[in-house]
Formats: C-alpha cells, structure tokens, sequence
C-alpha cells in the first residue's frame, strides 16, 4: 500500500522518489565523499527546487546513495522532471569524479 497525499479537495497527490547510487572512485577519505555528495545535493536542490537527502549513509568512502523527492499535481510532470535529474545528476557526477552505477524512481 502506497503513501498519497491528499489536497484539500480529497484528491490523491503523485509524489516521485529518485534514488541514485553512486560510485565515487576518487574518494580516499569519508571527507572527500562528503565534498561530491553535498556539492550534488546543493545542484540539484538549486537547479530543480526538488528534496534531496544522502540516504543510506555508509562509511563506505566510494559508495553513496542520493535520495531526490517531488511533489505535482501531475504524474506526467514528475516522469519528465525525475528524468531531467537523472541526467543531470550523471553530468554531475562525471564532473566530481563518481559514476552513477543505478537510479530507479518511485511513484507513491
């Protein structure tokens, strides 16, 4: 059974859930992880106004997983906009030095 948020109105509200698993090869340290994971978070928050948290915390070094959450009125919205992150994220990654090795969505 899925979570739904309900509007004034009583309508069921999509919500996207974005995970996004990284691979970090340059990371030598939890310092240097935590450099590439938050530089992410602040892109993506800034560039899509979207919830991003690091979920799954290890102290693996090399290996990181980025939770990002939406809220529309429209599923169709969320789809395309999911897919814009996930493109960036793995632009992004690949100019911090990770690798997006999986990233799956979820509609609740």
């Amino acid at each position: 059974m899925g979570i739904f948020v309900f509007s004034r109105y009583n309508l069921a509200v999509p919500i996207a859930f974005l995970t996004v698993e990284l691979r970090i090869e340059a990371a030598h340290s939890l310092k240097d992880k935590r450099q590439v994971v938050r530089s992410m978070k602040d892109k993506l928050r800034q560039k899509f106004n979207v919830s991003v948290a690091e979920i799954e915390a290890t102290d693996l070094w090399q290996r990181a997983t980025i939770g990002v959450v939406s809220i529309s009125d429209s599923r169709d919205y969320l789809e395309s906009l999911m897919s814009s992150i996930e493109r960036h994220a793995s632009r992004l990654a690949d100019q911090t030095g990770a690798e997006v090795v999986d990233s799956f969505v979820d509609f609740l």
